[in-house]
Parts: C-alpha cells; structure tokens; sequence
C-alpha cells in the first residue's frame, strides 16, 4: 500500500507540473484553424466554442442542442462523451478545457492580488443538471433554438467578440441579445475572479455530462483513511474546492490530480496503484 501510494505521488507530480502547458497547448490546438475541414465534426472535449474562427472541433454541447431541434438522437456524440468518461470521469474538464484554463487563471489572478473570495455552497452543484436538461434538452426541443449557445459565455468570448471586432456588418446587426451575452460573460468574469471554477461547478452542461461517470471510470481516487489527517491541505489547491477525504470520487472532481502532489501525508492515490 505504501509504495503505491508512493508510486501515485511521483506519477502525479510528473504530471500535475506539466498540467498548465497542456491546458495551453490544448488551447492552442482547439483552435489552429489548419484542421478545420478535417476535424470539424468531432466533438470537442472542452468548452470551444465551434464559431470561433480558429476552431477545429465541433462544440458537443451545440451538436446535442441541434439534434434536439430536429429531434433526433445523436449517437455519435454521445457516444464519444460516453466513452471518454467511461476511461477518465471528467479528466478533460481539468487538463484540456479552454473555459477551465481561464477560470483557474483568473481566480489565481485573485489569490495575487489578494482580492476577497466568495465561497458559494456546493449543494447548489444540481444546477448545472439543470441547465443540461433545460437549455441543452427541453428548450431547443420546444422552441427549436438553442438557448445554451445564445447565451453561453464560451460563445460570447471566443466568437461573439472576435467576429463583431472584425466584421462591420455584424456589428450593425448587434442588439439587445450580444448586450446580454456581453452581461453574462462580464459576470463570470467577476464570479470566476472570486470563485474556484464557477461555471464548471453551477452551469457546464458538458460537466454534467461526465460528473456521474467519476464513481465508475477507470481512472479513480482512493484516500487512505488510517493516513489521512483531514488537514485540508487537498482543497487548498483544489481547483473546484474538494475536501477529497470527504468523497474522493465526488462529481465535481476534475481529475487534476493536484490533490495527489500535495497531501503531506501520501494518502490521496490513484486507484489501482
């Protein structure tokens, strides 16, 4: 048991020192442009939004509101958000989401500055089922638009803005909708300067796609109770503010492993080590 627990810890700092270059990198690639007439129809395993000029994936939580308007059942989607939680829970929401990059980096933004935080309960997690079924589901089913995607903030910032700033006739057409969008994504902005994670934790649709595959993936987490001192020592570094002794395999986790490298006591390992 020692030396799996061991074992986890070097495998975890390995990879955890590198995990900020590739949520760069994955960035970078989501959006390279030179792949779009090949790999447009893949489902993105991130928040990208697919009318970014420079994206390459299409936007899963687009292609589901789509097929929700014309009422049918895309398989192929689902079947590959299935399949990568299956393997990794939500591991792409912490190492390769753009929109999860950016609230990490504005809310380390806040611990520099040492602006005050705004801790918001957990219990009000259920929220982002919510709009999964709601806006995703039911409202582009019933009025045949897709809500998500007019208002997302993802949207807002990587499409919305670049296309308005370069294209005059957008522009003139720009109403009291992009203003709201504007008003969503400042919010945000704010919520996630204050906040671990926000819209991954209370809104990603995508999240709660994958948050139930967490308890029955491939990759885990397993806590040494006998070791474990609960010094919280996890949730400092959590990213979306886990006491990971509490529940290791919580549907919130986004598989950083950040908890891995920094417990004191090695009792935080990946199962099967």
């Amino acid at each position: 048991m020692r030396k799996g627990r061991a074992m986890s810890r070097v495998v975890s700092t390995l990879l955890t020192a590198r995990r900020r270059w590739v949520q760069g990198i994955s960035l970078l690639v989501m959006n390279s442009f030179l792949l779009q007439s090949i790999t447009k129809g893949v489902p993105c395993l991130g928040m990208n939004c697919y009318a970014c000029p420079g994206a390459i994936f299409a936007c899963p939580i687009g292609t589901l509101q789509h097929f929700a308007v014309i009422q049918q059942v895309p398989l192929y989607t689902l079947g590959v958000l299935g399949l990568v939680g299956a393997l990794v829970g939500r591991l792409a929401c912490g190492w390769l989401c753009p929109f999860g990059w950016l609230q990490e980096s504005m809310y380390g933004l806040r611990t520099r500055l040492r602006w005050p935080s705004w801790r918001v309960s957990d219990r009000l997690g259920w929220l982002r089922y919510g709009f999964l079924i709601v806006l995703v589901g039911l409202a582009p089913l019933l009025t045949q638009e897709p809500w998500f995607s007019k208002l997302c903030p993802v949207g807002t910032l990587e499409a919305g803005i670049p296309l308005l700033l370069t294209q005059a006739q957008l522009r003139a057409q720009a109403g009291g909708l992009f203003v709201l969008k504007l008003a969503i994504l400042l919010g945000f902005l704010l919520w996630m300067s204050a906040s671990k994670r926000p819209f991954c934790r209370f809104v990603c649709p995508l999240g709660a796609i994958w948050s139930p595959f967490n308890r029955a993936s491939t990759l885990r987490l397993a806590v040494d109770e006998a070791s474990c001192t609960q010094c919280d020592a996890c949730r400092q570094v959590c990213p979306v503010d886990i006491s990971v002794y509490e529940d290791p395999n919580s549907t919130r986790c986004v598989r950083c492993m950040e908890c891995v490298k920094s417990c004191p006591q090695s009792a935080i390992r990946l199962l099967g080590e």
